[in-house]
């Protein structure tokens, strides 16, 4: 209905300037008069032939060099522009819709030195060029988009805007061409500065986070891809006609299921959950390099389990999923915590990130110490912003015997992160 109506206005305002003319020529007479009005003769048929023109034939694509990155990459986008009829323009504006999930950027860890003003990363993403097609048939173009942010990002739409010299004609359409460009969580390296194996038989912790002394065996169980040749038990294999491998005391003892707070708080600091997911990630690939089984608890409006079992599949599905993942949800991740405990499985070492806790979480992990769960908590907030009673909570959390784990940007900055068990944490 718009671009009707400026299509009439523009229409009437060129023949009433034919029309003019034609006037002032047909009453005025002589030389001059005439000339004038035969000069607008050909730019006001081109003026009529751009109001037909049909802009809205063009074939416009949109080309990425990749479609699959890691947060804070760059993208090279070429957008190419082919017409049949090579009408002659003087000038094209192109410009790129960008959504709301690209209106932040991602600098990789230096974003954390703005973890107590997270707006400062927020940036209007803009991409104009004009070009000057003239009577080209194909036009090409590009930029980059640097500084992706995490998430799937859908790129929706391409405005084409052109017009005469003097502006009396204006043409615009807007090309709905969608393109997904997926930007996967940045894994980091993280350092565990206290042991997290244990032995069932007894309660001493082992003084390393090697998790590789396979000495004790304690049973055989089927083949699972990823086995070593080595623990291969040849006799169990021959009596059962299937290929049996040692089971030992240290698989039982170091499964990890990784629980994630993804429930949305008022006043959230949206840089502390770009942070747990980054951890989280990066815990999930530590803690596998140890040849240590880990799933992943995520709670937040709806609650997603992966469970603690080898699959070769379920680091993607769990890179996929913590790549769309928003916090979501009215509830607070304790009660949340609290109702998903039955899906826990006693035994296994938890390893809790969350950026909120309270009274409530508290009670959450005395319960889940007391059906036999290992506990470490890591919370990630913004050092400024961790009040007085979090301070109490965290000090009466480690009393009671849970390994809190504090990361503020001060850890987060740095290359590797050091995630180290703190002896006391400081109440002032």
């Amino acid at each position: 209905m718009k671009g009707t109506a400026l299509f009439v206005s523009n229409l009437i305002f060129i023949i009433f300037l034919f029309l003019l003319l034609f006037s002032f020529a047909m009453f005025q007479g002589g030389f001059v008069s005439w000339f004038l009005f035969y000069s607008f003769l050909p730019i006001f048929l081109y003026h009529i032939g751009l109001l037909f023109y049909p802009i809205r034939n063009w074939m416009v694509t949109r080309t990425l060099s990749h479609r699959v990155i890691r947060a804070g990459d760059e993208v090279n986008v070429t957008v190419n522009i082919s017409r049949s009829i090579p009408f002659p323009l003087y000038y094209c504006i192109f410009e790129e819709k960008f959504p709301e999930t690209l209106k932040r950027i991602d600098n990789r860890k230096d974003k954390y030195h703005y973890m107590n003003e997270p707006e400062k990363l927020r940036v209007n993403r803009k991409m104009k060029k004009i070009i000057f097609p003239s009577f080209r048939r194909t036009i090409e173009l590009s930029y980059y988009l640097s500084q992706v942010p995490r998430g799937e990002h859908e790129l929706q739409a391409i405005r084409v805007q052109t017009g005469d010299i003097f502006g009396f004609v204006k043409k615009a359409h807007t090309f709905e061409i969608k393109d997904q460009l997926i930007a996967y969580p940045n894994e980091r390296t993280i350092q565990m500065k206290e042991p997290m194996s244990s032995y069932e038989q007894g309660s001493i912790a082992s003084s390393t986070l090697n998790l590789k002394n396979t000495n004790v065996a304690s049973g055989v169980r089927e083949y699972l891809p990823g086995d070593k040749y080595s623990w291969i038990n040849w006799k169990q294999t021959a009596r059962k006609n299937t290929i049996m491998t040692k089971e030992f005391e240290q698989e039982k003892s170091t499964d990890v299921m990784l629980v994630l707070n993804s429930c949305y708080d008022d006043g959230m600091n949206e840089l502390a959950f770009e942070a747990a997911i980054e951890v989280t990630i990066s815990l999930m690939e530590t803690i596998q390099k140890q040849a240590a089984q880990v799933g992943l608890l995520s709670i937040g409006a709806d609650t997603i389990q992966f469970p603690v079992h080898h699959d070769p599949t379920k680091k993607e599905w769990i890179r996929q999923h913590l790549t769309r993942l928003r916090p979501t949800g009215n509830q607070h991740f304790s009660v949340r915590l609290q109702e998903e405990m039955a899906k826990i499985t006693g035994g296994h070492i938890l390893m809790i990130i969350t950026t909120h806790i309270d009274h409530t979480f508290k009670q959450t992990v005395r319960q889940l110490k007391q059906r036999g769960n290992r506990v470490k908590v890591i919370y990630i907030q913004p050092s400024s912003r961790i009040t007085q009673e979090e301070r109490s909570l965290l000090q009466q959390l480690q009393f009671e015997r849970a390994d809190i784990h504090v990361l503020t940007e001060k850890q987060l900055v740095e290359s590797p992160i050091e995630v180290v068990y703190h002896e006391k944490f400081s109440t002032k």
